[in-house]
């Protein structure tokens, strides 16, 4: 299915979703204008953002080269995935040399290296159903249970406090999210001495550290 078949497909079950029950709202499809910016101006340091794909995606776009090639190939210079078993980043570029591109998979988030700015169009829909494995430290899993969420379009919580309170404050340590500007992480604890929670918006993703194992299915509306 292409994109633009797809948005047709959206704009029908979105028209139901006006006057239908919450569940038909929760997973409807939608398309978001999310976006990524080149290096410079104090708004980026050097191109890096976080992107969150929603759960079902558009047909063919399955791997990270996948990705490159939807926002544009010239615009972008790599794509990449937290690897929760020792907190590292693997890259993917599609030039000379380049490992091969990794799978895309719901509930992941990803950095993207921009070298242009992109107004781009994320289309899809989440899944109400879909339970996301968040990972308490584990020799060999998690060095620290630490995972990057995709946060969910249609998600009921709206800030990083709401976030943890619905995967359960006991089981959760952190929420972070990345600053464009120095990237930097910014830090929501909960806990005595925290700073003020920030806020979630669709299209980022954000970095949950886990005290406890969790599959997590988020609250939506």
């Amino acid at each position: 299915m292409t994109k633009k078949t797809f948005l047709g497909a959206m704009t029908v079950v979105t028209a139901v979703a006006l006057t239908g029950s919450a569940l038909v709202a929760s997973n409807m499809g939608f398309k978001l204008n999310y976006q990524l910016l080149q290096p410079g101006g104090g708004l980026s340091a050097d191109g890096t953002n976080t992107i969150s794909l929603p759960d079902n995606r558009q047909t063919g776009l399955n791997d990270a080269k996948n990705l490159m090639d939807d926002i544009g190939f010239a615009n972008i210079l790599s794509v990449q995935k937290f690897i929760k078993s020792d907190n590292s980043l693997q890259s993917y570029t599609g030039r000379k040399g380049s490992l091969a591109p990794f799978a895309l998979a719901a509930g992941d988030g990803y950095r993207v290296k921009m070298s242009t700015t992109v107004n781009y169009i994320i289309v899809g829909s989440d899944d109400p159903t879909l339970a996301y494995s968040l990972q308490g430290p584990a020799i060999g899993i998690s060095a620290d249970g630490t995972s990057q969420f995709a946060y969910n379009y249609h998600q009921t919580a709206t800030d990083a406090k709401a976030l943890m309170d619905d995967i359960g404050f006991a089981n959760i340590l952190s929420v972070q999210k990345f600053i464009k500007s120095d990237n930097s992480l910014q830090s929501y604890t909960g806990r005595k001495g925290s700073l003020a929670p920030f806020a979630l918006v669709p299209g980022d993703s954000y970095r949950v550290k886990m005290s406890t194992t969790v599959n997590y299915i988020p609250s939506h509306y």
